[in-house]
């Protein structure tokens, strides 16, 4: 096999859902860290992803391939056993709705931890993408399946990352009362052996974006 190497941050949930996928698939690779934030970008980084010089970057056998999703497409397709897509087109199209859904929503949680500006019109756009996921998204069966797939890690990271901005900022949006079956989804997900086991470090995490977010404020 050849070999594969994960270029990133373990503070990134977009370099976490390359993670769990290759560890669901059971592919071992080489972890390479990343400071993205630094001055001076990592070599490795500017020579594998010079266009938009952003993790995660996935090289396999010495080949790079960049952008979270597109990654994931790619080991899906590249080691076809433990399938993380379904196999009838139409839940796979509703699968990767459902993803493309979290990406353009998901967005509101980073603007509400970068600002303290118009914050009213964020939170409620995080409360909308929440309450479309629970009376929209978990009738879908693709939910429900028998094992982990891309969507589950999807918003696995969305929710586990939602938490720990939200303890930062001050704000709980993601209430178990008002979310129930969301809440349940992500408490099972969490539980899963592969995920349970491979879970970021939520403290270093946590400290990692309030400095992050102390420093925007001041500049800002």
């Amino acid at each position: 096999m050849a070999e594969v190497k994960l270029l990133g941050g373990a503070v990134s949930p977009f370099v976490y859902r390359v993670i769990w996928t290759l560890k669901l698939k059971g592919v071992p690779f080489e972890f390479v860290e990343v400071d993205v934030f630094s001055n001076e970008k990592c070599a490795l980084l500017l020579k594998y992803n010079p266009v938009h010089k952003k993790i995660p970057v996935l090289v396999h056998g010495g080949k790079p391939v960049c952008d979270s999703t597109v990654v994931l497409e790619y080991i899906e397709e590249k080691w076809p056993y433990n399938r993380l897509l379904p196999s009838d087109p139409y839940d796979r199209a509703l699968a990767r709705f459902w993803i493309k859904f979290g990406e353009d929503k998901g967005v509101a949680v980073w603007r509400m931890f970068h600002s303290n500006r118009d914050q009213e019109s964020r939170m409620k756009a995080i409360l909308e993408m929440l309450q479309t996921i629970e009376e929209h998204g978990l009738r879908e069966k693709i939910f429900h399946g028998d094992k982990i797939g891309l969507l589950d890690i999807a918003f696995g990271t969305m929710l586990y990352w939602l938490q720990i901005l939200e303890d930062i900022v001050g704000v709980k949006l993601f209430d178990p009362h008002k979310f129930p079956g969301l809440n349940a989804w992500f408490e099972n997900f969490k539980k899963a052996p592969i995920i349970e086991e491979n879970l970021p470090d939520q403290d270093g995490i946590s400290l990692f974006f309030k400095r992050r977010r102390e420093k925007w404020l001041t500049s800002a």
